[in-house]
């Protein structure tokens, strides 16, 4: 039997970034939010893009695959600027339920106007998370807020190829 050793780990050379706590644990206050709402609509979406239906079917179905794409590379820029900074994002399927302001949509199969009419509901609330953090990281952190404005001009670009499906001729 041998006797394996384990070193302790070493301290970084450097630390992990030069913002004080304060700013730090006030950038996770909005960035974690933002990260639930993220991880739960990129979730949303994806369900909406299997389950859509109706005579849009095939632009609609391709069109959330995209947001889904967006969305994704959203919330991992959002938790990638929370752990650079030194925190740990909790994005577990649990928190993100348990934490997402978005309201819930149904399961199952739908007509493309009613997946549109409930992912423009998700997205929207996503977008009042997303211009929260821009509002609060004023203060505090301006490359956190820069992320969450690029986020929130996504969403609501996303959003305006979504509705633009509902639109009606006068």
């Amino acid at each position: 039997m041998t006797n394996i050793q384990t070193q302790a780990p070493t301290a970084p050379v450097i630390s992990q970034t030069q913002a004080s706590a304060e700013d730090i644990n006030g950038t996770q206050q909005y960035m974690a939010p933002l990260v639930w709402d993220l991880q739960a609509l990129q979730i949303s979406t994806k369900q909406a893009h299997w389950h859509v239906r109706g005579d849009n079917f095939i632009a609609v179905h391709k069109l959330l695959d995209k947001v889904t794409d967006h969305v994704r590379e959203f919330a991992d820029m959002a938790a990638e600027r929370t752990v650079a900074l030194g925190l740990p994002v909790d994005a577990r399927i649990e928190t993100v339920a348990a934490k997402n302001s978005l309201p819930q949509m149904k399961d199952g199969f739908q007509n493309y106007g009613e997946t549109i009419k409930q992912v423009v509901a998700q997205m929207d609330a996503a977008t009042a998370t997303a211009r929260k953090a821009i509002e609060g990281l004023d203060d505090i952190d301006l490359s956190s807020q820069d992320i969450a404005i690029a986020i929130e001009q996504g969403l609501v670009e996303d959003r305006w190829f979504l509705a633009a499906h509902l639109a009606v001729d006068n």
